[in-house]
């Protein structure tokens, strides 16, 4: 039984909208996060510290979360025991701003894994804006039926359009 059918494929090729992170790189942040993944490089410090001002390679990825006064959408639906994150498209694909696939909603999400190329770090006090696109979407059979390949592409770039990172997730679903 396939999942995809044209309509379904046509999403290859969206993109979003650049997304503005809702903070900009803040030192105290940055500083928690080196702390977080072991890496107490002198570089991440900031300047008036003695530092180089730098964010961790991979910190742009987890600047987009939600702003202050915003809706929790896991709040939203605490009462529901049936919600597991992803439904009603929240969490559906590896970045905002993408619409979800709705031949795909209601499929379990699992992470197909992340390839990473760098081009420079982020700075404390810039912002960063990240735009995504789908790559790929391929549909595979297996002994337990079909099962789809969501490649997603992500492009974060500092206020100033300077490129700091490509990402390309592929989810699986199924």
């Amino acid at each position: 039984m396939a999942l995809l059918n044209a309509e379904a494929l046509a999403y290859i090729g969206r993109s979003s909208e650049f997304e503005l992170a809702c903070d900009a790189v803040e030192a105290g942040a940055v500083r928690r996060y080196a702390q977080a993944i072991m890496d107490d490089d002198p570089a991440y410090a900031p300047p008036e510290a003695g530092g180089g001002g730098l964010a961790p390679l991979l910190y742009p990825t987890h600047l987009f979360r939600r702003a202050w006064g915003t809706p929790d959408p896991i709040q939203d639906h605490a009462s529901d025991p049936d919600f597991d994150g992803v439904a009603d498209g929240i969490g559906a694909t590896a970045s905002q701003g993408l619409p979800d696939i709705p031949q795909l909603q209601g499929l379990r999400l699992m992470n197909g894994g992340s390839e990473f190329e760098f081009f420079r770090h982020a700075r404390i006090g810039e912002r960063v804006k990240v735009r995504s696109s789908y790559a790929d979407i391929v549909e595979r059979e297996t002994s337990q039926g079909p099962i789809v390949f969501v490649t997603v592409a992500s492009e974060f770039r500092s206020q100033d359009d300077d490129l700091l990172l490509r990402v390309r997730t592929t989810l699986i679903r199924r």
